[in-house]
């Protein structure tokens, strides 16, 4: 694809790497088949190339109007695009460019404002999020069976080993995991545990920095990003062999640390490192695979019927595909086959909130599939995709880490 940027973004860092990204294009067309909001509402502003084309006209004219502004707001991000694209376009980071200049350039509503707002100051902050949600259950048998239905019900936390082993990792609790889920990182660590090695949480580590950045407050987004590192460069000093992400969201944005810190001379390098040493702790399981396979005994039959959801943080942003449905197999759960699995759930984040529409619409969609072959739990491995996939079905939906936990 031809280019020709504007004045005012040419030279700068984001005009390089926007201009750079658009070159690969080739128009092809393949995203178009594996976007789900194109499949949705059947507009090509709203798939990839689409997409692209409203940002390359921004960009080269410096010229925007609501009417890109919308068609940015209802991607998904799921970068299914990005797996299908035969030229390796990495529409991901040029949707973050486009979008952050943008949202500069266009004013919102007065509500929608207040609404980005909120989410960036509730989210992020687990004693604040965990409180409202206290608040939330409290006042559960009074709301209405519509509101009933998006309030997840309560979960008690669970007992964690003390960290007794030379082999240690650190592990991101998250913004609101703790409180919606807290059972998932403490099965993480007595897994862990059981095969030698301690999961230690930095006391000073908190949000990712996704929530913010993806809302286009890049600068806090960032700021959550060197806190983490701060927190948690001592560890990594005393020799903590990863940082081990339970959540696939969390997971993809700290892996790239590097790449949005590349131009901060205090933070780059030791980003670079962070993003190195991060892993989804499929990964981690994988790599100790006899000594977790020594765990389970076989059984004459299958401990349940299992449907993986695979989050699209965790196969198209990590590209990592297959291991958890192994690791399930490996502890003696039937693990059904799901067609469109490629596909989003509609959570996304912020999405679901924002944008409920679509997001509805993609969550029937994904759990009929999911359900088809009637499973008796579904399992995936981020917090937003269970809690938006239970809001949807009476069929359990947990975290794959807590089945192995369990058996």
């Amino acid at each position: 694809m031809q280019t020709q940027l504007a004045d005012f973004i040419r030279d700068t860092p984001e005009g390089v790497e926007a201009e750079r990204i658009l070159r690969s294009c080739v128009h092809c067309g393949f995203c178009l088949a594996t976007c789900p909001t194109y499949q949705i509402l059947g507009d090509e502003l709203d798939s990839p190339r689409g997409r692209i084309y409203l940002m390359k006209q921004y960009l080269e004219s410096g010229e925007v109007s609501e009417k890109t502004q919308l068609h940015l707001d209802r991607c998904l991000t799921c970068r299914n695009c990005e797996t299908t694209c035969p030229s390796g376009v990495e529409y991901s980071k040029l949707l973050d460019i486009g979008r952050n200049l943008i949202e500069k350039q266009v004013a919102r509503s007065p509500r929608a404002a207040l609404q980005r707002y909120a989410l960036r100051q509730v989210l992020p902050r687990p004693t604040l999020f965990s409180s409202l949600l206290a608040l939330g259950h409290a006042a559960r048998p009074f709301l209405p069976a519509s509101l009933k239905s998006k309030l997840p019900e309560k979960q008690n936390s669970s007992s964690r080993p003390q960290a007794r082993h030379a082999r240690h990792m650190l592990v991101l609790e998250g913004c609101v995991q703790p409180a919606l889920a807290p059972n998932i990182n403490a099965a993480a660590a007595r897994l862990l545990d059981k095969i030698g090695i301690s999961l230690v949480a930095a006391d000073k580590a908190g949000c990712c920095g996704a929530v913010s950045y993806h809302l286009n407050a890049r600068d806090e987004g960032l700021d959550y990003m060197r806190r983490n590192i701060d927190a948690w460069w001592p560890h990594i000093e005393a020799g903590a062999e990863a940082i081990v992400m339970t959540a696939s969201g969390c997971g993809v944005t700290v892996k790239e640390y590097g790449h949005y810190l590349q131009h901060d001379p205090a933070y780059a390098a030791k980003a670079a490192q962070v993003s190195a040493l991060t892993r989804d702790l499929s990964e981690v399981l994988l790599a100790e695979a006899e000594l977790l396979k020594s765990r389970y005994v076989p059984l004459p039959k299958p401990r349940a019927r299992v449907a993986f959801h695979a989050p699209c943080t965790l196969q198209h942003g990590q590209k990592i595909t297959g291991v958890v449905e192994a690791l399930l197999t490996v502890a003696g759960f039937e693990v059904i086959s799901v067609s469109e699995s490629n596909l989003c759930c509609g959570s996304a984040g912020t999405y679901s909130i924002l944008q409920p529409e679509i997001s509805t619409q993609l969550r029937e969609r994904k759990l009929g599939h999911l359900q088809a072959r009637q499973p008796e739990v579904i399992a995936t491995a981020n917090i937003g995709c269970l809690t938006h996939l239970q809001s949807g079905t009476a069929t359990p939906v947990r975290h794959w880490i807590e089945l192995l936990d369990e058996t």
